[in-house]
């Protein structure tokens, strides 16, 4: 089995550079309506490093940038050749804009809705901070940068501390423990998983997997994950069924959302908009409007209260104050590492 493990990681990090030197090959060559040349391609995108004195050194980079553009071309994406000038005498290469970007695209508010899921993954990818590095890296070499080229490609949107743990773990088919809390029970219990993968249903993220203590399938909020992961088993020690709806599972289990709970909160003169549309009684005061507003889960309430930051104060229940506070202090806990990680380089 290490055998299996090892190779199996090997694989996935192999891929996994691959993918982050195309992508950043991508935002390279539209960041620019110039031509770029292979030499300064090399110089500005991860991943084509290279001593271009050493011929075989050399020669290793011409066939993986060969084999690059080849791929992009593939995948559709209209490569283009060219010199900037009648007096380059090597080539270079670009993006053709007006044939790489989409037509408008008209979405359902459901449609709208998954685009904005997916744009989340960016910031755990480790995809944007290198795209940003390349692009510093031409601004360097005097190139002219685009910069609407890659708008969106860093989305500030946070999910729950467990999503990148248990999103690892379920790619890598690792087994996982974590503490996990039910509202009707005081303290968390230990759970075991082999995660099947993360989905999002109705603005929440839940893992669904295996539950190996109860021997049947389980899906948990990442809400109510508390702590951290612990990964426990080797890559690749279990493989899950194929063809499984994560999705389907998630909302036999959830079930219909029955907003039976009424939160009273305390907005600022003018704003907080879109609570006052959701409010059902709003009552004007001389420090503020009173809203009352219904809810299913204190958690999922908190996570959109804490958007608004000091235009809203909760007023009541306790358990829907108390759990804003918690994201308050999770946000501030994420704000202080990195400020250290950032200090620190």
């Amino acid at each position: 089995m290490h055998g299996v493990g090892g190779s199996a990681a090997s694989v996935y990090r192999v891929s996994r550079t691959r993918t982050e030197r195309l992508v950043n090959l991508v935002i390279c060559l539209l960041s620019t309506r110039r031509f770029l040349t292979a030499a300064q391609i090399a110089a500005t995108v991860p991943g084509y490093e290279h001593d271009p004195d050493d011929a075989r050194d050399h020669e290793a980079f011409q066939r993986k940038f060969e084999r690059d553009k080849a791929e992009l071309r593939e995948l559709g994406v209209p490569l283009e050749t060219g010199t900037a000038s009648a007096f380059d005498a090597e080539p270079g290469y670009r993006i053709a804009h007006r044939e790489y970007a989409l037509p408008d695209i008209l979405l359902e508010p459901d449609e709208a809705a998954a685009v904005g899921i997916a744009a989340r993954l960016w910031q755990h990818a480790g995809l944007a901070a290198a795209a940003s590095s390349g692009l510093a890296k031409l601004r360097a070499a005097g190139v002219d940068v685009d910069p609407q080229a890659t708008l969106g490609l860093e989305p500030m949107v946070t999910v729950d501390p467990a999503f990148a743990p248990l999103t690892a773990a379920a790619r890598d088919r690792r087994e996982v423990g974590f503490d996990y809390r039910v509202p009707d029970r005081d303290a968390p219990s230990r759970r075991r998983l082999q995660p099947w993968g993360v989905v999002c249903w109705r603005g929440r993220w839940y893992v669904v997997g295996h539950d190996q203590d109860r021997e049947a399938t389980r899906c948990f909020r990442l809400s109510r994950v508390v702590g951290a992961v612990r990964v426990t088993g080797a890559p690749g020690a279990y493989e899950p069924p194929a063809n499984v709806d994560l999705i389907s599972h998630v909302a036999r289990w959830s079930g219909p959302v029955e907003r039976t709970g009424r939160a009273t909160v305390l907005a600022a003169p003018g704003r907080a908009a879109g609570l006052r549309r959701w409010a059902v009684e709003v009552t004007a005061g001389p420090d503020g409007d009173r809203l009352v507003l219904p809810y299913a889960d204190p958690d999922g309430l908190a996570g959109h209260l804490v958007g608004y930051g000091p235009d809203v104060r909760v007023l009541d229940p306790p358990e829907v104050r108390e759990a804003v506070i918690q994201r308050l202090k999770e946000i501030a806990v994420r704000h202080d590492e990195l400020a250290v990680s950032g200090g620190a380089r």
